[in-house]
C-alpha cells in the first residue's frame, strides 16, 4: 500500500500505542511510535512532513510539555492529543495551546482515522504553500536583482538558480559594463555559502608584482617588509565564494598556481611550506573570449578547461533593447534618491533615443546617461550616425518606427502589470490589434 503520510504517536502504554499504530497503518500511514517524548522530539524538524498523535499523561515530559516543544520547532505541524481522563477544561486549554484536535480513550478507529486525515491534509497543504511561497521570494528576489523580462535575463535567472546551489566553479562571459559581479555575487546569495565570505578581486587591476601576495598571503619573513602573516583572497574566502574578474589578465605564473589550487583547493603562503585547506567556490569572470585566448597563447588550456565547467553568459544591451526602459526608469528613480533631487520625466522620443544606442559601456553606461539626465546635464541619447555606419549598423525608418512601438507596448503593459484589458485601453488598441502587435514583437509570454 502507498504510504499517504507519517505519523509520529507518543503513549506510554504500550498496549494502545501498537493497537493505534496498526489502526493508522492499515488506513496508509507511516506510523513511528514511541512510549516516551524525548526521542519523539528528536525526530521533529521544522518541515517535518508529517503530523504528531500524543497522549497527555505521559512520565517525563507529558502531553501539554511536549506540545509546547513541539509547536516551537513548528507552530504549524498539527498535533493531536489523546487522553483517558478528558474533559472539557483539558480539551479547551489543549486547543488555546496550539493542540489541532482532542480525542478521548478508548479511541474510535474511524475517529481517529478521521482527524489525522484531516490533520495531514493540512499539514500537507501548509508545507506546499510554504515550498510555493519560497519560490516566489526567491523569484521575485533575482527579479529585483536581475531586472529585466527579456528572454535573454530570463534565462540568465533561471542559470544563476539552477547553478547557485552547487560546489561548481563558474565562469561568468560578458561585455564590460553588463554586470558580471552582479551576476557572482547573486550565485553567491543564493547558495549555500551566502553566511559566508564573498571575496572579489579585479586581475586587471593590481601589478602583477603585488597579485600573488594579495591571492596567496605571505608568511613572516617571506620578503623584505614581510613582519607578520597576511592572509590573502583565498583564505579570507574560505567557506564562500571567490571572484576573480578579468582572470584573462592573470599572468601565466599565476595561472599556473591557480590551476593547482582548484585542482588540490589547498594553498602555500609565499615563504610557507605547509598546506591550508580550503573550502570555497571560485567565480571567474572575462570580457574576452577565453577560446580565443587560449589560441593566442595569452591563456593556459588547462586552465580554461577547468573553469569552463558551467559557464554564464551575459547579453549585451544592445541585445536586449526591450529591458532599456525598465532599467532607464529604476536608474532614474535610484539616482535621483542618492542625489536628492526630482525625476525627470521619460518621454517616448527619449525612450526611442535610447533604444537606438549601440551601449558599448552596456548597463553600466545607461545607468550613467541615467544620473546625468537626474543631474540636468546635457545628455545626447539620439544615435551616433557615424559609429553606426563604422559598425554597419545603420537603422531604416521602419526597424526605428518598429522599435519605438515595441518599446510603448512594453512600457505600457509594465505600467499595467501585464493586464491586457488596461493596456489595449491605455493604448487606444483593439484587444486584437494589441495581441497582434505582441506576437510581432515577441511580447506574448
Amino acid at each position: 500500500m502507498k504510504k499517504t503520510g507519517k505519523v509520529i504517536l507518543v503513549d506510554n502504554d504500550p498496549h494502545v500505542c501498537r493497537a493505534a499504530g496498526q489502526t493508522l497503518e492499515l488506513a496508509g500511514f507511516e506510523v513511528f511510535c514511541f512510549l516516551e517524548a524525548e526521542p519523539a522530539l528528536e525526530e521533529i524538524a521544522p518541515d517535518w512532513p508529517g503530523i504528531v498523535v500524543t497522549d497527555v499523561r505521559m512520565d517525563g515530559i507529558d502531553g501539554f510539555e511536549f506540545l509546547n516543544l513541539v509547536t516551537q520547532r513548528d507552530p504549524d505541524l498539527p498535533v493531536i492529543m489523546i487522553t483517558g481522563h478528558g474533559d472539557v477544561t483539558m480539551a479547551v486549554e489543549a486547543m488555546h495551546n496550539g493542540a489541532y484536535d482532542f480525542i478521548e480513550k478508548p479511541l474510535s478507529t474511524k475517529h481517529l482515522i478521521d482527524v489525522v486525515s484531516r490533520a495531514h491534509e493540512k499539514r500537507k497543504l501548509v508545507l506546499d504553500n510554504r515550498i510555493l511561497r519560497a519560490r516566489v521570494e526567491e523569484k521575485e528576489g533575482l527579479e529585483s536583482i536581475i531586472i529585466g523580462r527579456s528572454a535573454g535575463i530570463a534565462q540568465l535567472r533561471r542559470t544563476i538558480l539552477n547553478i547557485a546551489d552547487t560546489d561548481t566553479d563558474v565562469l561568468i562571459r560578458g561585455e564590460t559594463g553588463t554586470g558580471k559581479e552582479l551576476v557572482a555575487r547573486c550565485l553567491h546569495e543564493q547558495s549555500s555559502r551566502c553566511r559566508k565570505q564573498f571575496v572579489a578581486i579585479n586581475c586587471g587591476a593590481i601589478a602583477e608584482t603585488i597579485i600573488e601576495n594579495e591571492l596567496f598571503g605571505h608568511e613572516p619573513g617571506a620578503f623584505t617588509g614581510a613582519d607578520q602573516v597576511y592572509i590573502g583572497k583565498f583564505e579570507q574566502a574560505d567557506g564562500g565564494t571567490l571572484f576573480l574578474d578579468e582572470i584573462e589578465s592573470m599572468p601565466n605564473t599565476l595561472q599556473v598556481r591557480l590551476l593547482r589550487v582548484l585542482q588540490e583547493r589547498s594553498i602555500e603562503r609565499l615563504g610557507g611550506s605547509r598546506l591550508i585547506p580550503l573550502n570555497l567556490r571560485i567565480v571567474a569572470a572575462s570580457k574576452k573570449n577565453l577560446r580565443q585566448a587560449c589560441e593566442e597563447g595569452q591563456f593556459r588550456e588547462d586552465l580554461y578547461y577547468r573553469l569552463n565547467v558551467a559557464t554564464i553568459e551575459i547579453p549585451p544591451l544592445r541585445k536586449r533593447v526591450d529591458d532599456i526602459p525598465i532599467l532607464f526608469a529604476l536608474f532614474l528613480d535610484r539616482a535621483a534618491q542618492r542625489l536628492n533631487r526630482p525625476v525627470p520625466d521619460i518621454t517616448s522620443m527619449l525612450l526611442h533615443d535610447l533604444m537606438q544606442r549601440r551601449w558599448p559601456g552596456n548597463v553600466r553606461e545607461l545607468e550613467n546617461v541615467a544620473e546625468r539626465q537626474v543631474l540636468g546635464l546635457e545628455v545626447v541619447c539620439s544615435l551616433d550616425m557615424e559609429e553606426a555606419e563604422s559598425n554597419g549598423n545603420t537603422v531604416s525608418l521602419g526597424g526605428k518606427i518598429n522599435a519605438f512601438e515595441k518599446c510603448l507596448i512594453a512600457q505600457e503593459l509594465e505600467r499595467n502589470n501585464d493586464n491586457i484589458t488596461a493596456t489595449y485601453k491605455s493604448l487606444r488598441l483593439s484587444r486584437k490589434t494589441l495581441y497582434y502587435k505582441m506576437k510581432k514583437h515577441g511580447l506574448l509570454k
